[in-house]
C-alpha cells in the first residue's frame, strides 16, 4: 500500500487497515507522554511540531508494554528468524532487554540480547559487548528508539562487525519521523541503501497524524488544525516521502 504525504488529505485507506498494535502504541506514546505536540527545537536546529522521547518510558509496565509493541512489529517485519537482538548504548540496552523478554512470552523463541558498552572494560566481565558476545554466522536484528540522522547507525554498525562476521537482517525503530536524514532521502532510507538491510519502525508519523487528527482521546485533541498545519509545513520543508 503506498501512503500519501503528511500534508496531504486524511487517507482513511490508512486508517483501515493499519494493525491494532499500532493504533494501541500511538495511544501508548501518548499516554506516557513520550510523544508530545508542540514547538520543539530539535539537536539538528531544526524547528519541530513535534518530539518523540523514548528516555519517558520509566516504569515496568511501560517497559514491559513497549517491549509487546516492539516484539510485535520484529515479528511482522522479521520474524523471529535470527539469533542476537542489538541495542546500543545507551537507551537500546532497556529496549533489547524488554523485548527479548516480551519475544519469550508472546512468542516462545529464545533470542539473546547484546549491547555495547561506550568504554571498553578490561576487568571481570571484559571487552566492548554486554550480554551476548556475538559469534560468526550470527543473525542480528539492531533496535533502537528513533533515528533521525543515521548518525547512531554509523557507530553501532562498525562496533557489531568488528566483534564477528554476522548477518545483520534489520533495524527496528518505535517511530519512523519521515523525514531528511543527511540528504534528501529519510535516514532510514539512506541506511538501506548504504548498509543493505531492512529499516523499519513500529510507526510512521504518518500514521500518527491521521489516527490522532481531530480524534478526541481521553477528552482531549492531541492534533487539531492548527497542530496539523504546523506538521504539513514542517514536512514542506523536511519531509522526505514515503518510505514504506
Amino acid at each position: 500500500m503506498i501512503l500519501s504525504r503528511i500534508g496531504n488529505p486524511i487517507n482513511t485507506e490508512v486508517l483501515r487497515y493499519m494493525e491494532d498494535y499500532k493504533k494501541q502504541f500511538i495511544e501508548f506514546m501518548v499516554d506516557s507522554q513520550v510523544l508530545k505536540f508542540g514547538e520543539f527545537t530539535l539537536k539538528s536546529g531544526r524547528k519541530s511540531p513535534f518530539f518523540m522521547n523514548a528516555g519517558g518510558y520509566v516504569t515496568g509496565t511501560q517497559l514491559r508494554k513497549l517491549g509487546e509493541y516492539y516484539a510485535k512489529a520484529i515479528h511482522d517485519n522479521y520474524g523471529l528468524d535470527f539469533d542476537v537482538l542489538f541495542g546500543p548504548a545507551y537507551k537500546g540496552i532497556p529496549l533489547s532487554v524488554a523485548t527479548v523478554m516480551a519475544i519469550s512470552e508472546l512468542y516462545g523463541k529464545d533470542i539473546r540480547y547484546c549491547s555495547n558498552r561506550k568504554e571498553v572494560k578490561d576487568h571481570g566481565d571484559t571487552g566492548i559487548l554486554l550480554g551476548s558476545k556475538l559469534k560468526d554466522g550470527d543473525r542480528v536484528v539492531i533496535i533502537e528508539d528513533v533515528t533521525t540522522s543515521g548518525k547512531s547507525i554509523e557507530e553501532t554498525y562498525p562496533i557489531i562487525r568488528a566483534q564477528a562476521d554476522v548477518i545483520v537482517k534489520g533495524l527496528m525503530v518505535s517511530l519512523n519521523r519521515m523525514e531528511k536524514g543527511q540528504t534528501e532521502k529519510s535516514a532510514l532510507e539512506e541506511i538501506r541503501e548504504k548498509y543493505g538491510f531492512e529499516a523499519k519502525a513500529i510507526v510512521n508519523m504518518q500514521e500518527v497524524t491521521e489516527y490522532l487528527y481531530n480524534k478526541p482521546y481521553k477528552g482531549q485533541i492531541f492534533i487539531d488544525d492548527k497542530i496539523k498545519g504546523a506538521i504539513d509545513a514542517y514536512y514542506e520543508e523536511y519531509g522526505a516521502g514515503v518510505l514504506r
